[in-house]
């Protein structure tokens, strides 16, 4: 399966489809600060996908984080990952953008609380889709079983004490 361009904020079943063909995500922003969201979404996506998970970080780059090594910039990556999930500033989504289209990844995806019009229309006039303010993490979760709809865990919580 390939991922071929959505024009708009993709909808819940499009994010759901360009997960599924997705075989590679890298991560810039990363960071191997394990309080930092980057690292929780990384753990997450090295422990419970088969995603080939990069890494982006010029100021770890050298380092193995997770038994993965931190590369210093998309240009650096052995392959062109199809999504690149963006942990960074929104100021500095056009710049991201930017490398991005030169790389040719289909997919660039603004974490949670980012959005940039300019750097999406950027993105979207060279072909690529773009999901603006979403948790790929939360994303992926939810369309695999371990969230409810509603983004809250669907594990069974109760009251009732165990047997001793």
């Amino acid at each position: 399966m390939t991922i071929t361009q959505i024009p708009h904020e993709p909808t819940a079943r499009e994010r759901q489809g360009l997960l599924r063909a997705a075989r590679s995500i890298a991560i810039v922003g990363f960071s191997p600060n394990t309080a930092r969201s980057s690292y929780y979404v990384a753990t997450y996506l090295a422990q419970d996908t088969d995603y080939r998970l990069y890494f982006i970080n010029p100021n770890a780059a050298g380092r193995e984080v997770l038994g993965l090594p931190v590369y210093a910039s998309l240009a650096d990556l052995p392959e062109t990952p199809d999504i690149v999930d963006v942990f960074r500033r929104a100021s500095d989504l056009p710049a991201v953008v930017e490398e991005v289209i030169a790389l040719g990844s289909p997919v660039v995806w603004f974490q949670l609380g980012l959005t940039n019009d300019e750097a999406a229309s950027t993105a979207r006039d060279a072909g690529l889709t773009v999901a603006q303010n979403r948790c790929l993490k939360i994303e992926h979760a939810r369309f695999h079983g371990g969230l409810h709809l509603a983004g809250f865990d669907t594990g069974v919580i109760s009251a009732r004490r165990t047997a001793r």
